[in-house]
């Protein structure tokens, strides 16, 4: 289904090379407009809200934020907005949490061009598209152990900050903080908090 209107389209991708080159190759589409171009996760509320996209294509690895937690706060302020998540990583892990934030779309970035044009008219028309192949990765490797305020806790454990840092950071007591890290650690099949978070970040599950 190809709209009767130009596409609004949001596009957040810290290299800016590759997303000059995003840009141009959508233009061309005589159907789809590039309406915003941010290179932060933390700047795509903002442009959201200014150029009120109809479709946002985000890549993952992002200064400020990344794409996931943006896509799920674009989602809150901007419901109507259908995301797409371009990405390196083609993790198992992160397409379920794309999935739990409402995103229409997860294509890696090694697809075809003419892909990820088909991808945003077919988001438009209320269609969901996930690379097969991650798709059937997603179902082998089972779903994400980890709870959200374990994944927060573990996340914020990164860069070897202290108990007392992480919580602080997360408004919460230090015995309450063990115990997550503690069932993060057993969950993962991990020796310590080190290996539980790199375990979780090469899953995905972050």
């Amino acid at each position: 289904m190809t709209p009767k209107y130009p596409v609004r389209l949001l596009l957040a991708e810290d290299q800016v090379m590759i997303r000059e080159a995003l840009a141009a190759l959508l233009s061309f589409e005589g159907d789809i407009e590039v309406v915003a171009q941010v290179g932060r996760g933390d700047e795509v509320i903002g442009a959201a809200r200014e150029s009120n996209p109809d479709v946002a294509v985000l890549d993952i690895e992002m200064p400020g934020m990344d794409g996931l937690a943006a896509a799920a706060e674009l989602k809150k302020h901007n419901p109507d907005t259908k995301i797409v998540i371009l990405t390196t990583f083609g993790r198992p892990g992160f397409l379920r949490r794309a999935m739990e934030s409402g995103v229409s779309a997860f294509l890696v970035k090694d697809s075809p061009a003419d892909k990820l044009t088909d991808t945003i008219r077919r988001v438009l028309a209320g269609e969901r598209v996930i690379d097969p192949d991650l798709a059937a990765a997603a179902l082998a490797d089972g779903l994400n152990p980890l709870t959200p305020r374990e994944r927060d806790v573990l996340g914020a454990s990164a860069d070897g900050r202290t108990i007392a840092e992480i919580a602080a950071q997360l408004y919460l007591s230090e015995g309450t903080v063990r115990n997550y890290l503690s069932a993060c650690i057993q969950k993962t099949g991990a020796r310590n908090r080190a290996e539980a978070l790199r375990i979780a970040s090469e899953h995905g599950w972050l």
